[in-house]
C-alpha cells in the first residue's frame, strides 16, 4: 500500500509539472504579483493620469487579485454612464485593459517612440473580457540593457515601464545596479579597488561582462556610476512591482575577476577562451567551478546583498555558458554544474527559481548534444528552472529538446540583433507558432516574450507579438496591418493601408533561416566580396513607399509617427539602392571599366549624403541623442568624454581593434556622415587608383587604412553641439519638399509608379540633383548622369 501511495505521489507531481500546471513550483511567483490590490489600483490610475491627463476622470480601475483563475490573469472592460470601468486581477492586467480599449475602441496607438491619442469626443461603449493564455509574458534580453537602456535616466524608464505594463509584460528583467552589489561582494572576498577596476567594463559593454565574454574594456566604473545605477534600480523595481510585475534579478554565473586566482589559488577555476578575437587584455575572465565551496559562498553573498538593497520576487537570471564552451563534456560534470548553480541560489533564497536563456544551445549546437543539454537541464528540480526559448521565430529549440525535458519554457521573439536598423519581420510565424506551441503534445510552454537586443525599430512586429499573450487563434493579418496603420496615424487612408498590407506580405514576412544581423551593404565594412540579398521584391518595395508617402496629401493632420515611418521607409529605400549601385560598381571594377566606375561611385556617395541629410529631420535617427544621453550620464568632464567614447565605440568598432565591427551599427545621421561615408570614400578612392594604375588590390592594406583614417577616428570625436529636436511634422515636410531630389522623386515618381517601371533610374537622377545641395561632397568630383 505504501508503494502505491509513493507511486501515486510521483504521478501527481509529474502531472502537476506538465503543460502549464506548475503550481507547486511557480505558484509563488504569480502570487507575488498579486500582493497588494489597492497599491496596484493606484499604480494604474496614476499611469492613466500620465497618458491621458485630460480624460483620466472617465476611467475607473478596480484590481481584485482574488479573481485570478488557474494563476492566469484577465481584465474586463465595461462602460457605465460615460465611465470606462477596468476590472482586473493585477495592475499589469488592468494597464493592458486600458491599452486594449485605446487600441480597439478608440483607434489610438502607443509605441516605444510614438503615440497617437486623438480620442473620440464621446468614449465608445464597451463590454468585453480578455483572459491571458499563459502564466507569464516576459520582456527584455540581457543585451538590451546595453544596446538600448544603458544611458537612460528615470524619465525614460518611467515612460518605458508604462509601455511594458500596457502591453501585458509581467515578468521583466531588472539588471541595473548589479555592479554596485558586486563591488561589495568582491571587497568582502579580499579584492582591492585596483582588482575590481581591472575587471569591470565601461557602461556600454556591461552585458558581456556579466556573461563572462569580456572584461575591463571601456572601464573602469566610477563611484558616481554605481550610485546612479543603484538609485535607478530601486526606482525601476519599485515601479514595476507596484503594477504586480515579477522582477528578475541576476544571480552568480561563475565568472570572476582574475584576482580571485591569486587570492584563492587552490580553488578550481579555469580561464575562459577568447571571445570574438579580444586579446588577453580584455578577454578571458576566470570561471569558478560551481561545485567549489567558494562558488556557494560568493553566490549566496551576492543574492543576499542584492535582496537587502532591492528586495526579491524569487526569480534569478543566470547564464554561465553564453557563447562560452564548458571546460568538460562529461555528463556528470554538466549535471553537477547546474545543480550547484541552483544550490547557490537557494542557499540565499529557498524559493529561488532559475531563469536561463537557451542561447547556448543555438550558438554552440555542436557542443550541446541532446544528452548534454538534458544533463544540464534536468539536474534542477522540474519547475524550478524557466528556459527562455530566445529566438522561437527562427531557431526554436523546444521541440528538438523534447520540451526542455519537462522544464517550463517561454516562447520568445528575438528579432533584432545589436539594435540595428533595417525593416524586416516574421509576421506569419509570430501570428501562428505561439498558438501551435502552446497546444502541442506535452507542451511545457508557460508564456510568450520579447527578447530583442535593441528597441526603437520595426514597431509593428513587436505590437503584433504582444498580442500572442491573449489571442486564441491567429489574427487576419491583412486586416490587422491595415488597422494598425489607422491606429498609428489616426486616419484611414487607402494608399497607406494598402502599403502596410503589402509590407506584411513581403518585407515583414521573412520565413527563411538566414540569420538577420542588420549587416546591409551600406553599413558593412567596404570590400568587393559583399553579396547583397533580399527576400522580397525590392523594386516593388520602392514603388510602394511612393504610394505610402502620397498619403500625406490626404491626411488632415500628419502626426509624428507618419513622419518617423516615412523617414524609416526612405532610409530602407536608400539601403536598397546602395545594394544596386554596389553591384554595378563591383561589376565595373572587375571589368576595369574606369569611366562607368567613376559614375557609379559618385552615385553611391551621393546616396550616402542623401541618407544622412534626411535622417537629420528626426532626432530618433540621430547620433546626437545617443551621445548626449551618454554624456549626461557622466559626472565629471573626463567621465562624460569617456562615456561618449563608450557610446561611439559600441555602435561602430565594438572593441579596440574592431573585434565586432558593425554588429551594432546604426543608420543615424552623424554615423552615416562621419563613419560610413568616410570609409566608403577611402575604399572607393583606393579602388579608383587601382584601376588608374592597373595595380593589385590589397585587402589588408585598405582595411588598415580605413581603420586608421575613417573608422577609429570616429570613436575619439567629442560632440560639442547637438541638433535641435525636430520631431515636428511640419518641419519634416517643409524641409523635405525643398530638396531637389524629393521634388524629382515626387514629380516623376507618381507616373513611374503607375507603370511600375524604371524606379531605380528615376532615383539615380534624383541623387545627381541632390549633389548640388550637399556641403560635404568633394568639389572636384565631376557629376555625370548614370548610364542606363
Amino acid at each position: 500500500m505504501m508503494k502505491f501511495f509513493i507511486v501515486l505521489a510521483l504521478v501527481s507531481f509529474m502531472n502537476g509539472c506538465t503543460g502549464d500546471n506548475f503550481e507547486s513550483t511557480l505558484g509563488h511567483l504569480t502570487r507575488n504579483s498579486r500582493r497588494n490590490s489597492e497599491k496596484q489600483t493606484k499604480a494604474v490610475t496614476d499611469l492613466i493620469e500620465r497618458i491621458l491627463p485630460q480624460h483620466a476622470k472617465y476611467f475607473r480601475v478596480v484590481v481584485n487579485s482574488s479573481q485570478a483563475e488557474n494563476e492566469k490573469e484577465f481584465f474586463r472592460l465595461k462602460s457605465d454612464n460615460g465611465t470606462i470601468n477596468i476590472y482586473a486581477t493585477t495592475g499589469v492586467a488592468a494597464a493592458s485593459g486600458f491599452n486594449h480599449y485605446l487600441k480597439y475602441f478608440c483607434n489610438c496607438h502607443i509605441s516605444w517612440r510614438t503615440s497617437q491619442l486623438n480620442l473620440p469626443k464621446t468614449l465608445p461603449s464597451v463590454d468585453i473580457e480578455i483572459k491571458f493564455n499563459d502564466r507569464f509574458r516576459y520582456y527584455q534580453n540581457v543585451c538590451t540593457t546595453s544596446y538600448s537602456f544603458v544611458w537612460w535616466n528615470w524619465k525614460k524608464w518611467e515612460e518605458h515601464i508604462d509601455w511594458m505594463v500596457m502591453n501585458s509584460f509581467n515578468l521583466v528583467l531588472a539588471f541595473n545596479g548589479q555592479e554596485a552589489i558586486w563591488t561589495k561582494v568582491y571587497q568582502e572576498f579580499g579584492l582591492s579597488q585596483d582588482d575590481i577596476d581591472e575587471f569591470f567594463t565601461g557602461p556600454a559593454f556591461l552585458s558581456w561582462l556579466r556573461m563572462g565574454n569580456v572584461r575591463k574594456w571601456g572601464g573602469p566604473l566610477s563611484k558616481s556610476w554605481h550610485e546612479r545605477s543603484l538609485t535607478l534600480q530601486k526606482q525601476i523595481v519599485t515601479r514595476l512591482r507596484s503594477f504586480g510585475v515579477v522582477t528578475v534579478l541576476p544571480a552568480f554565473a561563475g565568472h570572476l575577476p582574475r584576482a580571485f586566482k591569486r587570492l584563492y589559488p587552490k580553488a578550481n577555476m579555469v580561464k575562459l577562451g577568447s571571445w570574438n578575437g579580444f586579446n588577453d587584455t580584455y578577454c578571458c575572465p576566470y570561471f569558478l567551478d560551481p561545485t567549489e565551496e567558494l562558488f556557494q559562498q560568493i553566490g549566496k553573498s551576492f543574492i543576499q546583498k542584492q535582496v537587502a538593497e532591492y528586495g526579491t520576487d524569487n526569480i534569478y537570471s543566470c547564464d554561465s555558458f553564453n557563447e562560452n564552451t564548458p571546460p568538460s563534456t562529461d555528463l556528470h560534470y554538466l549535471a553537477n554544474v547546474s545543480s550547484s548553480i541552483y544550490r547557490a541560489m537557494t542557499s540565499a533564497d529557498p524559493k529561488a527559481v532559475w531563469l536561463m536563456q537557451n542561447w547556448l544551445f543555438v550558438h554552440d549546437a555542436p557542443y550541446w548534444t541532446k544528452d548534454r543539454a538534458k544533463a544540464l537541464l534536468t539536474s534542477v528540480p522540474k519547475g524550478k528552472m524557466i528556459v527562455l526559448d530566445l529566438q522561437s521565430e527562427q531557431f526554436p529549440q523546444y521541440a528538438s529538446l523534447d520540451q526542455y525535458f519537462g522544464q517550463p519554457y517561454i516562447w520568445c521573439m528575438l528579432h533584432n540583433f545589436g539594435g540595428t536598423l533595417g525593416i524586416f519581420g516574421n509576421s506569419d510565424i509570430i501570428n501562428e507558432r505561439p498558438i501551435e506551441a502552446r497546444t502541442a503534445a506535452n507542451s511545457t510552454m508557460i508564456g510568450t516574450g520579447l527578447t530583442m537586443e535593441g528597441i526603437n525599430q520595426n514597431y509593428v512586429v513587436y505590437e503584433l507579438m504582444t498580442e500572442a499573450a491573449w489571442r486564441k487563434e491567429p489574427a487576419n493579418l491583412t486586416k490587422w496591418f491595415g488597422d494598425y496603420s489607422t491606429r498609428r496615424y489616426g486616419y484611414r487612408v487607402d494608399s497607406v493601408v494598402k502599403s502596410w498590407q503589402y509590407f506584411q506580405k513581403t518585407i515583414y514576412n521573412l520565413k527563411s533561416l538566414r540569420r538577420m544581423r542588420g549587416q546591409y551593404t551600406l553599413t558593412r565594412t567596404p570590400s568587393w566580396s559583399i553579396k547583397p540579398w533580399a527576400w522580397y521584391d525590392t523594386k516593388e518595395y520602392m514603388l510602394t513607399i511612393g504610394d505610402f508617402l502620397d498619403g500625406h496629401y490626404v491626411m488632415p493632420n500628419i502626426n509624428y509617427a507618419f513622419c518617423h515611418d516615412s523617414i524609416d521607409l526612405l532610409r530602407q529605400a536608400h539601403q536598397i539602392m546602395f545594394d544596386v549601385v554596389y553591384n554595378q560598381m563591383k561589376t565595373s571594377f572587375k571589368k576595369k571599366d574606369l569611366t562607368l566606375f567613376e559614375i557609379q561611385t559618385n552615385s553611391s556617395l551621393f546616396l550616402l549624403i542623401n541618407v544622412n541629410n534626411f535622417l537629420k529631420l528626426d532626432t530618433a535617427f540621430s547620433l546626437d541623442e545617443w551621445v548626449k544621453s551618454a554624456r549626461d550620464a557622466g559626472d565629471t568632464p573626463e567621465e562624460k568624454d569617456w562615456f561618449e567614447y563608450n557610446a561611439r565605440n559600441q555602435i561602430t568598432l565594438w572593441g579596440p581593434k574592431g573585434e565586432i565591427m558593425n554588429y551594432a551599427i546604426k543608420q543615424w545621421s552623424g554615423v552615416v556622415s562621419d563613419f560610413i561615408y568616410p570609409r566608403w570614400k577611402v575604399f572607393l578612392d583606393y579602388s579608383h587608383d587601382i584601376l588608374v594604375t592597373n595595380g593589385t588590390f590589397n585587402d589588408t592594406y585598405i582595411k588598415q587604412k580605413m581603420f586608421e583614417t575613417a573608422e577609429e577616428p570616429f570613436t575619439f570625436k567629442k560632440t560639442k553641439t547637438y541638433e535641435e529636436s525636430k520631431e515636428e511634422c511640419n518641419y519634416f515636410w517643409t524641409e523635405l519638399k525643398q530638396k531637389k531630389w524629393w521634388r524629382i522623386f515626387e514629380t516623376y515618381g507618381r507616373e513611374k509608379r503607375k507603370s511600375r517601371n524604371n524606379i531605380y533610374k528615376l532615383d539615380w537622377r534624383a541623387m545627381q540633383e541632390f549633389s548640388a545641395e550637399s556641403s560635404f561632397v568633394d568639389d572636384d568630383i565631376e557629376v555625370k548622369m548614370i548610364r542606363k
